[in-house]
């Protein structure tokens, strides 16, 4: 069984250059590639387009690329919790592409499923639509958008083994795992590694077969993007 381990992010994001398509798992602040983001960071890489379900906060997760200006475009579906980006986004120093959520986890899917295409009924008739094919089935019309197409897919994981097998925990099971499928190369980090065999095969949520790269990360903060609380006297 192939070993694909790494030692950490610095070596797992080695391959990584200027002008190239990334997918990054999370959803909010939670289950973010917390590591690679910053060994993205420090190796100021520049020219990305990023496609991700937000763009983190100002200092924490994507929010670091783009204070940094390494980031050229995103693609995204919710962006209200950072002024850099609207800063970026309002002077025109930024792309963006901002997709409706189901079809940016849609998107991802499908190019892990191997289809260049789907159609779809959401954004039919919106800004969304414009310039884009639409075909009517059964009387109703969709949407043709395409399959994302990433150089690499970096994904958080609660736990994972040497093979590349992956558990996610929690919310942290949201984009990670259609990401995860979806990447010309996949690199995970994960919070506890193990030796191959140790998982539970029922509890595996992406096969290993899926993952090229593998390492135990470290000095995971786990931010709260919004904290709620109630009154000591309500």
């Amino acid at each position: 069984m192939i070993n694909k381990v790494v030692s950490g992010a610095d070596e797992a994001i080695q391959d990584i250059i200027d002008g190239q398509t990334l997918m990054l798992g999370g959803f909010g602040l939670c289950g973010i590639p917390e590591n690679c983001i910053n060994a993205l960071v420090k190796k100021r890489i520049t020219g990305l387009t990023c496609i991700s379900n937000d763009s983190g906060v100002d200092d924490f997760g994507i929010g670091l690329l783009l204070k940094q200006r390494q980031v050229k475009k995103m693609i995204s579906s919710y962006v209200g919790e950072n002024a850099e980006f609207e800063r970026q986004l309002l002077s025109g120093e930024l792309e963006v592409e901002l997709i409706p959520q189901g079809n940016l986890a849609t998107r991802c899917m499908a190019a892990g499923y191997g289809m260049p295409a789907i159609f779809t009924p959401a954004g039919v008739g919106t800004e969304v639509a414009e310039g884009k094919e639409t075909r009517t089935f059964n009387g109703k019309e969709y949407l043709l958008e395409y399959a994302f197409e990433a150089d690499f897919a970096l994904v958080k994981a609660w736990k994972g083994d040497t093979a590349g097998n992956l558990i996610y925990k929690s919310t942290a099971r949201n984009f990670n795992p259609v990401m995860a499928t979806a990447g010309r190369v996949t690199i995970a980090e994960v919070e506890i590694l193990v030796e191959a065999g140790e998982l539970d095969p029922d509890e595996i949520h992406t096969p290993g077969v899926y993952v090229h790269r593998i390492f135990q990360g470290e000095n995971y903060e786990k931010r709260i993007e919004q904290r709620t609380v109630r009154s000591k006297n309500p």
